[in-house]
């Protein structure tokens, strides 16, 4: 396992302590060898993602089966998945083409809800399993489990690989406006630095015309490499740069961006301001699957040593929802997941490798909620990666007025009625100049085509 993992339950502790602790502690544990702090899968998964973009399709459709075969039969270890292959008539052991993946069932994000816990593999126990949650876009964050020592030292790797189609080199200055609480109080500050990683955390959550000379301070005074930002949030700052007349003293190298949709006119309007090129992804916490500008397109390219990638059918507009099954995590295989993310296809040929190619991700218009001194928080960094939503079956924000909030949430069969750790939890993000109720429902509101909203605005 690697020593990163080994810490995780520490980070907390690490985030809150003053800043005099987390840079001495930083500068140490930033000096340990990365094959040590990321694990030995670490290395594999660099040398993987290097060499697969000069893999043949027959390469990759080898890989591919060997890989989708040692997932099934991982899968098939567990009580859910063994029932559903039964009553499929499929076997793990006779798969030896892609398109016998076809035959076995579909994965929802309702089937995580209610059997997460029968989809673990018993082989593995509780200290190689690490708790993680989706961003709850379909109603609740759902919880799921990852393999320690081997999923995150691969998402690492990984988006390492890809960022350096756009000049990022491992240990780069980088500065991050992305979730990360600085502070809790609206006049609170705006930054920290994390020495574990080289990185500058800013704030995403006090992005406001008043306090656009701490941000360019703090920036110019850093001089970053990278800007490693949500889309909602670089943009929020390409507007106040704009407005204010505030200049940055540096010229990064690129802007990293991902976690949100974004479009090409955003694209350009920021590779535009900041003057530097811009790299959007796809993926998703559950880490089924992962794709990334080309090195010269803007196409989306779906890794395919990552996970196996389908498309479901294309709807009126000519979307397809993506499906994935996870390489890799033994603990928790997710086989033809649904992940609700729709996507584009790229006309055949047109992506720089064989691999799937997608030119648009369907997703929700950014969305904020206020706080009461002008404060907008982005619904991507209000996301929890814990425990504080089990049992519930949906979640939903409703604002009427800015400063004051009311979470509505629908109890499910688990449900514990522990109200104060969401209270807490939620709190502790939003901010001291936000007013926050807790309000049980029997159902959320829904779209007219009955899908969830996460945010009710009036």
């Amino acid at each position: 396992m690697s020593l990163e993992d080994k810490l995780y339950p520490l980070l907390r502790v690490y985030e809150a302590a003053p800043q005099p602790v987390k840079s001495l502690v930083g500068r140490a544990y930033r000096a340990i060898p990365a094959r040590l702090r990321h694990g030995k899968e670490y290395e594999r998964f660099q040398r993987e993602a290097a060499a697969s973009e000069g893999w043949s399709p027959e390469e990759i459709a080898k890989y591919q089966v060997k890989e989708l075969r040692e997932t099934l039969l991982a899968a098939g270890e567990s009580s859910f998945y063994r029932e559903r292959f039964q009553d499929a008539g499929v076997d793990p052991r006779k798969l030896e083409s892609l398109e016998q993946l076809k035959d076995y069932p579909l994965l929802t994000k309702q089937n995580l809800i209610a059997s997460r816990e029968e989809m673990v593999n018993p082989r593995f126990g509780a200290a190689d399993r690490l708790y993680i949650t989706t961003g709850g876009s379909s109603g609740v964050p759902v919880g799921f489990y990852l393999q320690k020592g081997v999923s995150r030292p691969k998402e690492q790797a990984y988006l390492e690989a890809q960022w350096s189609r756009r000049g990022y080199r491992v240990g780069d200055k980088v500065a991050v406006v992305r979730g990360m609480v600085t502070s809790s109080k609206a006049r609170g500050g705006i930054s920290y630095f994390d020495a574990t990683r080289n990185w500058l955390v800013l704030s995403s959550y006090h992005l406001t015309p008043e306090r656009m000379d701490e941000y360019v301070t703090a920036l110019n005074r850093f001089q970053p490499r990278h800007l490693h930002m949500y889309p909602s949030a670089a943009l929020i700052l390409a507007r106040l740069l704009e407005q204010s007349g505030r200049k940055l003293e540096f010229k990064p190298v690129s802007l990293l961006c991902g976690s949100e949709k974004l479009t090409l006119e955003a694209q350009q309007y920021l590779e535009g301001v900041f003057g530097a090129p811009v790299f959007h992804w796809y993926g998703h916490s559950e880490r089924a699957v992962l794709a990334g500008q080309g090195r010269q397109s803007n196409l989306l390219h779906f890794w395919p040593g990552y996970g196996y990638v389908e498309f479901g059918a294309p709807n009126d507009e000519g979307f397809q929802e993506v499906i994935g099954t996870t390489f890799h995590n033994h603990v928790m295989p997710l086989v033809r997941y649904r992940t609700g993310d729709y996507v584009k296809l790229a006309s055949q040929g047109a992506g720089e490798w064989p691999w799937p190619a997608v030119e648009a991700v369907a997703g929700r218009e950014y969305e904020f909620l206020v706080s009461a001194t002008g404060r907008q928080i982005s619904f991507t960094a209000i996301n929890m990666h814990d425990r504080i939503f089990d049992g519930l079956c949906a979640v939903q924000f409703y604002q009427a007025e800015p400063g004051k909030v009311e979470l509505r949430y629908q109890t499910g069969l688990g449900w514990t009625g522990a109200t104060r750790g969401i209270q807490e939890g939620l709190s502790r993000k939003l901010g001291d100049d936000f007013e926050l109720v807790m309000r049980e429902v029997q159902e959320v509101e829904k779209t007219a085509a009955g899908k969830h909203k996460w945010l009710v605005k009036k």
